[in-house]
């Protein structure tokens, strides 16, 4: 009777010290975002935007899939473009909590600064690779994507577009959890937060290592097997090329996800 006793007890301990690291990473990254903030608030840029993307799952069997985006990102005050963004990816599921990727994107940013046009678009050619972890607690869901990106941007001034182009590596990682508060005949309800934090590598960047921290937080609703529509603000908090000046941009962002099996 005594051995019965002991092991949900360590079950269940175990449970609370995971849960417990987990939320020492959360607010350490809070912390990390809040910091960079309130030490840079005087040479900060405030900008809003919108995000609207097409994010459709094509699944060939149980193992491999090709995920495709359309994301187009525009500044809302004043109404203008910011960035357009297509992107492709080859997705293997190794196990159930195990994931890798490999993908291209291409990306044409026509501005940074709403009130500044420049009459031309910056082009980004991006490698990326990732390894994506899961963990299952109950409905809580927590995934943990480590991301490499090689990124060939076009080379331009204040002015103008120049010859060549510049190589810059990056370095994500991104922590998330989803709750699912409702499910009933293939339809549900799920709120998503997550923070990412990105990192520059090369030999080009010099003052400006540390490139970005996002927060995101959002309610997914899955209206059938098929589509779900995803909702959430995301705050991107991005260190400029001169290591001094930085942006700091609220984002709601709109998702129409599709998926489609063979």
């Amino acid at each position: 009777m005594t051995n019965v006793q002991r092991r949900p007890w360590r079950k269940e301990n175990n449970k609370d010290t995971f849960r417990m690291k987990l939320l020492k990473i959360i607010f350490g990254l809070f912390l990390l975002n809040t910091g960079i903030n309130a030490q840079t608030e005087k040479n900060v840029d405030k900008q809003s935007l919108l995000w609207a993307r097409y994010y459709n799952q094509l699944e060939l069997n149980s193992k491999w899939s090709v995920h495709t985006e359309i994301d187009n990102r525009i500044f809302i005050n004043p109404i203008t473009q910011n960035t357009f963004v297509s992107r492709v990816q080859l997705r293997d599921k190794v196990t159930d909590k195990l994931e890798l990727g490999v993908g291209f994107a291409y990306f044409s940013v026509a501005r940074q600064d709403p009130e500044i046009k420049t009459g031309f678009h910056i082009t980004e050619y991006r490698g990326q690779q990732d390894i994506t972890v899961r963990q299952s607690l109950g409905k809580l869901n927590l995934t943990h994507r480590y991301q490499v990106e090689e990124r060939f941007v076009h080379n331009a001034s204040k002015l103008m577009l120049e010859d060549g182009t510049t190589f810059y590596l990056r370095f994500r990682y991104r922590i998330q959890g989803d709750y699912t508060f409702w499910k009933m005949d293939k339809k549900y309800l799920k709120g998503i937060l997550y923070d990412e934090i990105m990192i520059n590598g090369g030999d080009k960047i010099i003052k400006n290592t540390f490139d970005q921290n996002r927060v995101y937080a959002a309610v997914q609703l899955g209206v059938s097997p098929a589509v779900a529509l995803e909702l959430g603000y995301l705050n991107s908090f991005q260190e400029r090329a001169n290591g001094v000046d930085y942006f700091n941009r609220d984002v709601i962002r709109f998702s129409f996800i599709h998926k489609v099996k063979i």
